[in-house]
């Protein structure tokens, strides 16, 4: 499976990208930030939209890394009503079936995503960049930055 990785600064770029797209819809009252992926997502851009109110959505649908999938489950239902003047943000949209749960609980709601792959593009009103279906998305909080020695000090060991 192809990896794709994010770093922090593209993270805090897409998401600004996304906030400056969202600014041609009307304010929205709210923000519900699908949990645990969308979370920072949803920061950046209340912060960038001066949006106050951010309620969470918590739904469980992974597990581990290559993602051993299984039905969502609704941890936490948000307090939003049925959505209208929400903007819902998660960080990628795979298949669309949380987004598709979600969009249950919140149906008048505003679905954005950084990113989109093919199959779930369907389940949201917004997003940055499409990704291929195939592809896993190593966001910047499943990483850890790592030391190299350099090719001419392959003996070479962090903190020496």
């Amino acid at each position: 499976m192809p990896y794709a990785t994010v770093t922090w600064d593209q993270l805090h770029r897409d998401a600004r990208t996304l906030a400056a797209t969202l600014m041609a819809h009307p304010p929205f009252q709210g923000i519900v930030a699908v949990t645990r992926g969308g979370l920072i997502p949803a920061a950046i851009v209340a912060r960038e939209l001066e949006c106050r109110l951010v309620e969470t959505v918590c739904v469980a649908s992974y597990a581990g890394e290559e993602g051993t999938r299984h039905a969502p489950v609704v941890l936490k239902a948000p307090a939003a009503g049925d959505g209208f003047g929400f903007l819902v943000i998660d960080d990628l949209v795979d298949t669309g079936v949380t987004a598709g749960l979600v969009r249950g609980l919140l149906p008048r709601g505003h679905f954005a995503c950084l990113y989109a792959k093919p199959a779930g593009r369907p389940a949201v009103d917004s997003f940055v960049a499409e990704v291929p279906q195939d592809t896993w998305i190593l966001f910047p909080w499943d990483t850890a930055p790592l030391f190299v020695p350099p090719l001419a000090r392959p003996d070479l060991e962090a903190g020496s």
